[in-house]
């Protein structure tokens, strides 16, 4: 007698092996907030990053020039290429203006 694949009996009882299924679910997003702050002037914004978007790249997200600006998170300057890894409040002090 033959059996089919689902049969509970005889030698092919042992179960197969998981298979990977695709994931559509969007990536972990971290809640990033960012003070831009000139002089008395305090700019607040909330962004939703991608784990490991570096700082320079949320810098340019609320309109600042990495290159002339200094980035502190809880009040220690970070480099621009640091990853994210983890939700934090940066704080964006432009150190040069136009003129």
């Amino acid at each position: 007698m033959r059996m089919h694949r689902g049969s509970s009996k005889g030698a092919g009882s042992e179960r197969p092996p998981p298979e990977p299924l695709p994931l559509s679910a969007s990536p972990p997003r971290l809640r990033i907030s960012v003070e831009v702050t000139r002089a008395e002037a305090v700019r607040r914004r909330t962004l939703s990053v991608v784990p490991g978007e570096r700082v320079r790249e949320i810098v340019r997200r609320v309109g600042q020039s990495p290159e002339g600006c200094a980035v502190m998170i809880d009040g220690v300057p970070v480099p621009l290429d640091l990853p994210i890894e983890r939700p934090a409040r940066l704080v964006v002090v432009p150190t040069f203006s136009g003129g």
